[in-house]
Order: C-alpha cells, then structure tokens, then sequence
C-alpha cells in the first residue's frame, strides 16, 4: 500500500455562519431604496430553483424546504438506519477534503518529491493525488468506527479496520485521475455491503478478502461522488437513485436530482472512437449503425466521451445513450458493481456485453471486465449485435 504526506486544510461539514451585516442599531434609519433590486428566479440543476437578491440565495440552506443528504437518510427519506447515516457523514467529510484537493492550486507539488513502486502498466501506475485520496478516506472510515473492511483499487489487498464494523466498503479512490492536469472532472466510486458475520473465525486477511468479494446483488448502497463544476453526490440506498449537490455556503450536501429516471433511450454514446479498427466486428457494426440513424432509434447519435468514467456515466444517467468500454480495462468488485447498482436502480442496466454486471460472482479483487452502462433499450440493442466485446489488447497505452 502507497502512502503519501500531505497537508489538508480541515473541512467543517457545519462551517459556523456568517454574520454578514451588523444587527439594526435603534438610530439608524436607512434611506428608502427608491431601485428596489427584482427577484430573479434561476433553474438550476436540473429542476432545482430558487430566489436570488441582493443578498444572495434565498433558503440554500433549508429554509425552503432543500433537504440535506443526512435528513434524506433520516426520517425525511430513506430510513436506513443510524449506522449507516454515521457511515456517510464521514464519507461526505472524505469526499470534501478530496473535492478541495483536487481543486487547488498545489496539488500538482504532489508528484515533485513522491515516488511510487514501480509498475509494468504505466496508465494505471498510481498517481500522487489517488494515493492521498486513498488515505484520506481510509482515515475517514478508521474513525467512523462503522466499518470492517476497506477494499480499494490502490490498495493490494483488503484492510481489515474493525472487528464489530457492521459495513464493507469498496472503493475508487479518484477515477479520471491522470487528467487532473487538464481540469477534466474526475470521481470517487464507492459500493457498501454488510459484513458476512458468518466468516467472523476466519483470520483477518482472508475473511476481508472474502468480504470485499461479495456479489453486486448483495450491494446495500452505492455512491459515486463527481468533482467539476459542482460537486455532486449520487447514491442509492435500493430505493431508486438520488443526487446532491455540495453547498459551499454551508458544507451541505443538498438533494438536486432525486428519484433519477434514466430515458430509456438516449441518443448519445461514449467511448474512445480512436480504437474502432481495433474492435470487435459487432461492435463497430453497432457503432456504425446508430450514428447513421439506422438502429431501432431514428435518430442519428452522437459520440461524447470524457475518459472519466465517473464524468461520462453521470451525463448518461441524465440524458440517456450508453457509456462503455468494450476492453477487460474496468474492475468489477469497486467500479462495475457500484456503477451498475446505481445504472439499475435508475431504470437502466449495466453490461459486460453479454450478461449483467450484478449477476457476476467476483473471484479476484482487482478482476476486470469490460463494461457497458446506460439506457435499457440502448443496452438491449447493443448486446444484440453478440461480438462486442474487445478481448483483444492491441498494447497501447491510452
């Protein structure tokens, strides 16, 4: 396991509020605003909208009703039970210190002094900031006390954290991280099971790694958490699919997207076009079908591809189309599984091509498959072209 040293300016999930304006004084008496600033109503993220005025937003911290992921776990939603409220809070507090990482400015004096061991793979040889990443939520479920195992793409093998934690919790740390030097969004992908208590007299090592590869059909929440122009949490708790939106103003995550409904056909499909020659025959046959609007949609789709898994599912999950990658690239056991999970509860499915994602049983931590995620009708008609799966690695690295 990689470890690096950084310095993170703490990250309050309730900063204390600002007092913006001195309390009225009994002398004072304002002048009448004779250009009364208008009320301008915004939509903003997908349906959400409120008042702005001169003072700023209006209710963004709850008074208008706006519900915050914790009171959306609560009684105000999903009801899972205090263990796993106390599970997110600290994810949530992970995932803001590695959303202000990723944004500032010194992430990139990382790399200058840290040296990693040394791999046959180049692109996926860790990166400093997938390290730190790692650490920072490794630290964050030490100290929530709620959980038994941590597996990770960083890590060799499953960390074994506690023995009364009720919860497993798969991970990638931060998908899309080589692109942070662009500022092209990137990700953390989480899965949580319960622990099998039934392995509870195995030794450490080898019931964390029977934990860490439990079937995704035994998923009890999943969670992918977007760094870009905003930073958006989006989690299912087996009762549809729920995105919020991190308030700077507060520390809050808000509920901006609930109950996502995925279209059930999309006109969009990503992935690296660049490879085609490299394909195989069904899938350049499906490729170059729907573009030409010849496929059971008329209309003509369009290519929009991010190489940021994260990034390219989460414009899928809203608007529909297939994200994929037809090579055995992604991991099943902490990209795949909570992905899909995520994919089905939003009315879509996830693919290897030929069977789904969740039905498949794990038989190696860091195993890879190739991945198909999106629309149903989209995925349907995909799978039926049979050869679409890229089993051949022509060697490049990108």
């Amino acid at each position: 396991m990689h470890s690096a040293t950084t310095t993170l300016n703490p990250i309050s999930s309730h900063p204390p509020k600002l007092h913006l304006f001195p309390p009225k004084l009994h002398n004072f008496h304002p002048k009448p605003n004779l250009y009364p600033q208008p009320i301008i109503k915004m939509a903003f993220l997908g349906g959400l909208s409120f008042k702005i005025n001169a003072i700023g937003p209006v209710g963004a911290s709850g008074d208008d009703g706006f519900q915050t992921l914790a009171e959306f776990m609560g009684k105000g939603g999903q009801n899972v039970g205090d263990e796993l409220v106390v599970l997110f809070s600290h994810l949530e507090y992970a995932c803001k210190k590695i959303a202000a990482l990723v944004a500032s400015p010194f992430n990139s004096n990382l790399a200058k002094n840290f040296s990693a061991a040394s791999s046959s793979d180049e692109r996926d040889k860790p990166k400093p900031l997938d390290i730190v990443a790692n650490e920072i939520i490794l630290s964050s479920l030490k100290n929530s006390g709620k959980v038994a195992v941590m597996a990770s793409e960083e890590d060799d093998a499953p960390v074994w954290l506690a023995d009364d934690g009720p919860f497993v919790v798969v991970l990638d740390p931060l998908d899309g991280s080589r692109n942070i030097d662009a500022s092209i969004p990137t990700g953390t992908i989480f899965g949580i099971y319960k622990r099998l208590v039934e392995l509870d007299h195995l030794p450490p090592e080898e019931k964390a790694m029977l934990n860490s590869l439990q079937s995704g059909t035994k998923l009890i929440a999943s969670c992918y958490v977007l760094y870009s122009s905003a930073t958006i949490l989006c989690t299912s708790f087996g009762s549809g699919t729920h995105a919020f939106t991190l308030d700077h103003s507060t520390g809050d995550f808000i509920l901006t997207h609930p109950n996502i409904k995925i279209p059930p056909r999309g006109q969009i499909y990503s992935v690296n076009d660049a490879r085609y020659f490299d394909w195989p025959e069904g899938l350049r046959q499906y490729i170059d079908t729907v573009r030409q609007g010849k496929g059971k949609h008329p209309k003509k789709y369009s290519a929009r591809y991010i190489c940021s898994l994260v990034a390219d599912f989460h414009r899928t999950l809203l608007y529909g189309g297939v994200a994929m990658n037809p090579r055995d690239h992604l991991r099943l056991v902490y990209e795949a599984n909570p992905l899909s999970f995520l994919a089905e509860q939003a009315g879509g499915r996830g693919s290897d091509g030929k069977v789904r994602i969740l039905n498949l049983q794990p038989f190696k931590l860091h195993q890879r498959l190739p991945l198909f995620l999106g629309s149903p009708d989209d995925i349907e008609e995909l799978e039926s072209y049979g050869d679409v799966q890229q089993k051949v690695n022509p060697g490049y690295d990108v």
